[in-house]
């Protein structure tokens, strides 16, 4: 298989390859065995493993690996459009109905949609990069940066206050650090006091859960510390690893519902991959505007 090096795709022996990393550095410890550095290729984890434990991955078991994710990819995302048809269907029936007497209005009337818009902020670029072309398969306006996670409490402000967004989504990596036991001590994760204080920087800007929705997290995150913080959604309630795509179909499911219409936590939660034990949060609402009639110019 040849010598293990920086940006060669993996897995550990003693979790049954369960989850694919890529080598982001090489390192020896204080006795001067060799750990490598690893992050998720689909799942948002840190994690720190002894180079004899890992095995290079070969590139027809990648491929087969990428294939199966994709294909899952697209049937999550053909159920969304067909929830967003039935859901738009509806909401065009209530936007505009008539009355009895009303004989001025067509039956016929199309609408036009206006969906909440995203700030997303990210340590990782390559799953910024693949957020930002869901959102536009999605037909969600966002607008995406990339940031180390110690980074993002200082600059939060300063980007909503530029773009203003409907919905924030703070992410990356994380971890809870191999060796330690206390799960309820912040200090034992890698990037979690980070989302927390990032949080509560967005909260300074906005006090209101229901004018600025936000998702923070990633694997194994500190999920109490984060809600107390100011978020409607966090992760990772069991301290599980959540997907790279997990913050999106949270966020899809708030931007297309109606500002009418509160969202049951089961609706949107039941929209992920990882499900109630990777994100959890509390009852918000829509911030979906529909537009009528629509203009034919």
């Amino acid at each position: 298989m040849g010598e293990i090096k920086v940006g060669d795709v993996v897995g550990r022996k003693s979790y049954n390859k369960d989850i694919f990393f890529k080598v982001m550095d090489l390192v020896k410890d204080n006795v001067g065995k060799k750990h490598c550095l690893l992050k998720g290729i689909h799942y948002r984890l840190y994690a720190n493993a002894p180079l004899e434990d890992l095995v290079k991955i070969e590139s027809s078991e990648l491929a087969f690996y990428l294939r199966e994710h994709t294909i899952k990819s697209n049937e999550h995302m053909g159920r969304i459009f067909a929830r967003r048809q039935k859901d738009r269907e509806f909401i065009l029936g209530r936007a505009a109905k008539q009355g009895e007497n009303d004989k001025n209005n067509p039956n016929n009337l199309d609408g036009f949609d206006v969906p909440g818009a995203v700030l997303h902020i990210d340590g990782d670029a390559d799953y910024l990069d693949l957020c930002l072309t869901t959102y536009k398969q999605l037909s969600i306006p966002a607008n995406g940066y990339n940031i180390e996670e110690e980074q993002q409490p200082k600059v939060v402000e300063s980007l909503l206050k530029k773009h203003a967004p409907d919905l924030l989504v703070l992410t990356g990596h994380d971890g809870f650090i191999k060796g330690k036991t206390d799960f309820s001590d912040i200090s034992n994760y890698y990037s979690s006091s980070y989302f927390v204080e990032a949080v509560k920087a967005a909260r300074q800007y906005e006090k209101s859960r229901d004018d600025l929705v936000i998702f923070a997290g990633a694997c194994q995150s500190h999920y109490e510390a984060i809600l107390n913080a100011g978020a409607n959604f966090a992760s990772s309630p069991q301290r599980v690893m959540i997907h790279a795509y997990d913050p999106v179909f949270v966020v899809e499911k708030i931007a297309y519902t109606s500002i009418y219409d509160p969202i049951s936590i089961k609706d949107i939660i039941a929209g992920t991959i990882t499900g109630f034990n990777g994100i959890g949060g509390m009852e918000t609402r829509g911030k979906y505007r529909m537009g009528i009639p629509k203009s034919p110019y």
